[in-house]
């Protein structure tokens, strides 16, 4: 009995759970999404927001840079908005079409005997899309989503500390009011912080570890798959294995590097070494309100 004990530790996987991104890991970058994305974010600022042309270009690299993402960054410099119309806005006209069934990656992810869950900054309906034109939508245990991090509906946040509230509608606040984080790096002042913002994002280590606590997951029991650089090295930092998308030059805080999701089998073969029983749970649903598996 103790030898058979010794024997099912050594066997056992190294991982319980595969942490996917979404955009840019499971399809390239290539497919015009992104760029997409970014002009309708621009489009946004301008037509609902009031931003001036000319100040959009620094201003939304500014507020990426320093907040994870623009949504974040016009939320802390003093913008007010409904986040479902900004969603509705910003991936409403996104080119969808350009995304095509990908049987390859369905095979892998299929063939993969781990719990798998995607963790992205998007919102849901952006994310079911994507995963539906890209025909894995079966494929997941679970989403993590903008509304999971952020809920704002006061009946099922979570018992943290750091609570969100439910903001107001009023889209244009006073010049008073906005932050100028233009100005402050064009003058920078050394007592002066930026303002911090109500959203949580990755690539905030709190935003990644809240992922994990919603979805039960033990950091040093979870591979993690992204295209950014600063989500992967936040990524380990919070504990996590990490796997970078997009390149396959290694970079810090990056235990493997695939030019494409699609080289999975051939950069960590060892995922496929394993054999993993049912009685270990890995195909668990991800309790959460706003996972969505169709």
């Amino acid at each position: 009995m103790e030898y058979e004990n010794r024997f099912r530790q050594a066997q056992r996987p190294k991982y319980d759970c595969l942490l996917f991104d979404l955009d840019d890991t499971l399809y390239p970058l290539s497919s015009g999404i992104a760029a997409s994305c970014l002009q309708n974010i621009k489009d946004y600022m301008v037509e609902k927001l009031g931003i001036e042309q000319r100040k959009i270009p620094d201003l939304c690299n500014l507020l990426y840079k320093n907040y994870g993402t623009t949504m974040a960054g016009l939320r802390a410099i003093g913008y007010d908005f409904d986040y479902d119309e900004y969603h509705r806005f910003v991936h409403g006209r996104l080119p969808y079409d350009n995304l095509k069934p990908d049987p390859v990656l369905r095979s892998l992810l299929l063939s993969l005997p781990y719990r798998k869950v995607i963790f992205t900054n998007a919102d849901k309906i952006h994310a079911v899309k994507v995963l539906k034109k890209l025909g894995l939508e079966d494929c997941f245990q679970g989403i993590i989503c903008f509304e999971t991090l952020n809920p704002t509906n006061k009946n099922f946040v979570s018992d943290d500390k750091d609570e969100l509230e439910c903001f107001g509608t009023n889209p244009i606040p006073s010049d008073s009011e906005i932050f100028d984080i233009i100005g402050y790096f064009l003058q920078p002042n050394p007592g002066m912080e930026l303002p911090k913002t109500p959203i949580i994002c990755k690539p905030s280590e709190a935003a990644i570890e809240r992922a994990l606590k919603i979805a039960g997951l033990n950091p040093q029991r979870t591979l993690f798959f992204e295209d950014s650089v600063r989500n992967i090295q936040a990524g380990k930092r919070v504990g996590l294995d990490t796997v970078l998308i997009g390149t396959s030059q290694r970079v810090k805080g990056a235990d493997y590097a695939l030019e494409s999701i699609h080289n999975l089998r051939e950069g960590i073969p060892e995922l496929w070494n394993v054999e993993i029983k049912s009685e270990m749970g890995y195909a668990g649903k991800v309790a959460v309100e706003t996972s969505v598996t169709a």
